[in-house]
């Protein structure tokens, strides 16, 4: 990289040329980090203003009112919506809007006018807080730039109704990519005891119940979003079989494997295990053990449901990490469903690696 390019502001728009100088698109461009360059159109010279972004926001926009009834989605799935960068999510009338990158940092203003324009949300929140931001010289910022969000965010999904908190929840405070998987495990769950680790704010649990389960206790660390996930269990009227606990997974399954626990569906959905290329192999040692735990609290012919959302785990090896923990559960079974986000987390052609989300049900002999 040339003097001259290292010297453009972080966040500008570019003309990339060839090595003859030839132009070939237009894109943001940020010296900082190893992806210094992000296309935005494959032409050169395009004016990125307010009307730029809402023309792509209302194709965006055009694919999910296609593909989901009501309006709880992810709104923009960066690359996939010809968008590099940028995380939109729409929960009602609220809207959740995560930068990612120097270039559409410094167009924040155009996109959140774009979005008013589309939309007239009643809120417009401002979430500058993920880890790719420390990669791109940005530093963090959550604050409501639109409106007002008083509290909790109603999200409904299915037949279910949940609580999001879009100012200080994980993200954008829901995980609309799990939907179809939440889904399909609830349909499995009439009459039968469940467990949902890593359980946020109470997605599979609360799903399950509302579906027939017995029972269903979810696991987790934070204490805010388990006060989440027990509003959203007495919203839907099922507190009676929810229940909520406070604790390290790791530690809540010692305890579980002690007492000889067995729940006939076991849901574990952790964070990123594998948050770099260097964490590969001790993420997926992390995936092996919480696999064998599972395993080992999974009731005869139950169903277990695991979930990676590292980017750098291959599903291959994902799967044999798996694989080997239930193995070393002494369990045996058979993988039922391999699937990934939902239909609203579009994949860019040309960057299959960005499919993150890896989902394994397994049915245990």
């Amino acid at each position: 990289m040339d003097a001259a390019a290292k010297a453009l502001p972080a966040g500008s728009v570019v003309t990339i040329t060839d090595a003859g100088g030839s132009p070939l698109a237009t894109a943001h461009f940020n010296p900082k980090p190893l992806i210094s360059a992000r296309v935005l159109e494959p032409t050169p010279d395009v004016m990125i203003d307010a009307a730029w972004f809402a023309a792509r926001l209302q194709t965006a926009m055009a694919l999910r009112d296609r593909l989901i009834a009501r309006p709880y989605y992810r709104w923009v799935h960066a690359e996939g919506d010809h968008l590099p960068g940028l995380i939109v999510d729409r929960i009602g009338d609220v809207v959740v809007v995560q930068p990612n990158t120097a270039g559409m940092d410094a167009a924040f203003e155009l996109i959140a006018s774009a979005i008013d324009r589309l939309l007239q949300p009643k809120a417009i929140v401002l979430r500058g807080d993920s880890s790719h931001r420390s990669l791109e010289g940005l530093g963090e910022v959550a604050k409501v730039v639109k409106g007002e969000v008083s509290g909790p965010i109603e999200v409904r999904e299915t037949t279910a109704t949940f609580f999001a908190d879009a100012l200080g929840g994980q993200k954008t405070g829901w995980f609309f990519d799990q939907r179809d998987n939440r889904t399909f495990v609830a349909a499995l769950a009439p009459n039968k005891t469940m467990i949902d680790l890593y359980t946020h704010t109470g997605g599979f649990a609360v799903s399950c119940a509302v579906a027939g389960a017995k029972s269903a206790l979810g696991i987790d660390g934070s204490g805010l979003a388990l006060e989440l996930a027990e509003k959203a269990a007495a919203a839907n009227a099922v507190a009676g079989r929810c229940k909520f606990q406070r604790s390290d997974v790791f530690d809540f399954l010692n305890g579980a494997l002690d007492r000889k626990d067995k729940f006939d569906i076991v849901v574990a959905d952790p964070p990123a295990f594998v948050k770099s290329r260097k964490d590969l192999k001790p993420g997926l040692q992390g995936y092996r053990k919480l696999a064998r735990m599972c395993a080992g609290i999974t009731a005869p012919q139950g169903i277990f449901f695991i979930a990676s959302c590292s980017h750098n785990a291959p599903l291959i090896e994902f799967t044999e990490a798996v694989a080997r923990g239930i193995t070393d559960a002494g369990r045996s079974g058979r993988l039922l469903k391999t699937s990934g986000a939902g239909t609203d987390h579009p994949v860019h052609l040309q960057l299959p690696e960005n499919t993150y989300l890896k989902a394994l049900t397994f049915a245990l002999d």
